[in-house]
C-alpha cells in the first residue's frame, strides 16, 4: 500500500504541474522571473514532502496544490491588470547602459560587477562596451542589447532593398507517414501528394524520413536512404 500511495501522489502531482503550466502560460527559461523560480521551488518542496511522508495523505496534497495553484493564478491575473502588482512580484527592466553611458546606480542596485556585465555582453556577441548604445537588464536576468548603428548588422532597409518574406514551411511527411492534420491546413489531398512524389521519383511515402511543403519552394524531401548515406560518409 505504501508504494501505491507514492504512485498515486506522483500521478496527481504530475497532473497538477501540467494544469498549472497551462494556466500560467508558456515561458522559456530565459523568461522566468525570480518569482517564477521561487514558486517552482516551493511546488517541488510540497510534492517532495508529501510523497514520502505517510502522515500526508492524498487529500492533504490536493488541498496544498489547490491553494498554491489558485494563489499563483490570482497573482498572474492581478499582475496583468495592475502595474503595481506586476512590479511587486515580477520586477521591472533596469537600464544598465543608456546612450553609451554606464548607469552605475543600476549596476549597484542589481549587484552586478563590470566583469559580469562583460560576460553577459559576450554571450550576446558583443566584445566591447564601445559598441553598445543601450543595455536593458530584464526581470528574468537576461539582457537586451542595442548597438550603435555603425556596429549593428546591416539590414535590407539600409541598402534600400525590399526582400520578400520567407514562406511558411509545413511538415507534410514525418518519418514515413503523412501528417494529415497539417495537410488539412494547407488543403492538400493524399492523392495529390502521392502523384507529386511519383513525379519526383519517390515510389512510397514510407521511404521518406522528412518532407516539407511551401508555396514558394514546393516539396522538399529527405529519404531514409539519404540519412543512411550521410551517416556512412560521417563515419
Amino acid at each position: 500500500m505504501m508504494y501505491m500511495g507514492i504512485a498515486v501522489k506522483l500521478l496527481f502531482g504530475l497532473i497538477a504541474l501540467i494544469v498549472m503550466t497551462r494556466l500560467l502560460g508558456k515561458k522559456e527559461m530565459s523568461q522566468l522571473t525570480p518569482f517564477d523560480f521561487v514558486y517552482a521551488v516551493v511546488l517541488a518542496g510540497i510534492l517532495e514532502e508529501s510523497i514520502y511522508d505517510d502522515k500526508v495523505n492524498l487529500l492533504h496534497l490536493l488541498f496544498a496544490l489547490a491553494i498554491w495553484g489558485s494563489t499563483l493564478y490570482l497573482i498572474e491575473k492581478l499582475s496583468k491588470k495592475y502595474d503595481k502588482v506586476r512590479l511587486l512580484f515580477k520586477g521591472n527592466s533596469s537600464i544598465l547602459v543608456q546612450e553609451g553611458k554606464l548607469n552605475l546606480d543600476e549596476l549597484n542596485k542589481n549587484h552586478l560587477e563590470m566583469e559580469q556585465l562583460r560576460l553577459m555582453l559576450r554571450q550576446q556577441g558583443v566584445f566591447s562596451l564601445s559598441e553598445v548604445k543601450d543595455v536593458y537588464l530584464d526581470p528574468g536576468g537576461s539582457i537586451s542589447v542595442k548597438k550603435f548603428a555603425k556596429y549593428d548588422q546591416v539590414t535590407p532597409e539600409m541598402l534600400n532593398l525590399d526582400p520578400e518574406d520567407d514562406p511558411v514551411n509545413y511538415l507534410v511527411i514525418d518519418e514515413g507517414e503523412m501528417n494529415e492534420e497539417i495537410m488539412k491546413q494547407v488543403r492538400m489531398s493524399k492523392e495529390w501528394l502521392h502523384e507529386r512524389l511519383q513525379k519526383e521519383g519517390y515510389s512510397s511515402v514510407s521511404d521518406i524520413l522528412y518532407g516539407e511543403w511551401s508555396e514558394k519552394n514546393g516539396l522538399y524531401v529527405h529519404t531514409y536512404e539519404d540519412a543512411s548515406a550521410g551517416k556512412s560518409e560521417g563515419n
